[in-house]
């Protein structure tokens, strides 16, 4: 005796009709990093919008062999905090841009999203300042994400 197959086999006639369905393809080389900076510039507009404070976009190519961009907010309770990460996580699907990895301290003062090409810190004030990634990170240019467009380098 065969086994049955656990999950029927797609039928290559209809697979065709359902394009709109399928993820679109991640970016690669150039066109990725112009997509990632939208990302971060948008993502901070949207923190901004959803009443998250002090917002810090980092560029920190060259810097770090981990990342290209640090988002850095501050928000007002770990509900926000929460709240907001699952709004960011979203835009960055709008992207094509996976989330590898996301953390949070067990008070929820301090909550990571790692989408590899940029990292979003969102914190609480006390925790914000107790890490104090802008000191740890002070020779990266920071990006003005008000401007529109993919933000410009800010001058120090």
């Amino acid at each position: 005796m065969t086994p049955e197959p656990s999950e029927p086999r797609e039928d290559p006639t209809t697979s065709a009709l359902n394009l709109t369905d399928r993820p679109k393809p991640a970016p690669t080389g150039s066109e990725r990093e112009l997509v990632v900076r939208k990302f971060v510039v948008q993502a901070a507009k949207l923190l901004a919008g959803l009443h998250c404070e002090d917002l810090v976009i980092l560029d920190v190519r060259g810097l770090s062999d981990l990342t290209d961009y640090i988002l850095i907010a501050t928000g007002t309770s770990d509900r926000q905090i929460k709240g907001v990460a699952g709004q960011v996580t979203d835009l960055a699907l709008e992207y094509s841009l996976d989330r590898f990895g996301s953390e949070r301290d067990a008070d929820s003062t301090w909550l990571v999203l790692d989408y590899v090409d940029s990292i979003v810190h969102l914190f609480e004030p006390t925790a914000r300042a107790h890490y104090d990634l802008e000191m740890l990170w002070g020779d990266a240019p920071k990006i003005d994400w008000r401007k529109d467009g993919d933000g410009e380098e800010q001058g120090e």
